[in-house]
């Protein structure tokens, strides 16, 4: 499974607004399952699909994106919309595998697509007995 524990995170929940002229510069992002695959979806609106950078080390996705302002002759009235470099790191859990994880940009959504490892996934166990062999509802929980 995706691990909830990133110690670093409620320090840089601090520290962004300092580096960046109190704008966060974050990536809101939804973490579901749906049968042996983790859904993660990272909003990023108006990033252009070819600054989008994912990487996978170890157990870590990392996440990278750049949203810059288009415009540059324009005189700036509001400027509320955070512009940058934008970063996300998932750790993954042992379970899952990292080796086969897709990813799709769609409407300012990436989506990635993590299977669950076949080693972790619900299997059943065949007991035999004295008389005959047969199959027991017997299963192991991912």
């Amino acid at each position: 499974m995706l691990m909830r524990f990133d110690p670093y995170r409620e320090l840089d929940a601090l520290t962004n607004p300092l580096r960046d002229g109190g704008r966060l510069r974050t990536m809101a992002l939804d973490a579901y399952r749906i049968g042996d695959v983790f859904h993660v979806d990272l909003d990023m609106p108006g990033v252009d699909a070819g600054s989008i950078d994912v990487t996978v080390e170890q157990n870590v996705v990392s996440v990278k994106a750049t949203r810059q302002w288009d415009n540059e002759a324009a005189e700036t009235v509001i400027c509320e919309r955070p512009q940058g470099t934008f970063t996300r790191e998932l750790f993954l859990g042992d379970a899952l595998d990292a080796e086969k994880i897709s990813a799709t940009y769609d409407n300012g959504v990436l989506r990635l697509r993590i299977p669950v490892a076949e080693q972790a996934k619900s299997r059943r166990i065949s007991i035999s007995t004295a008389s005959e062999p047969h199959a027991i509802g017997a299963s192991t929980a991912a």
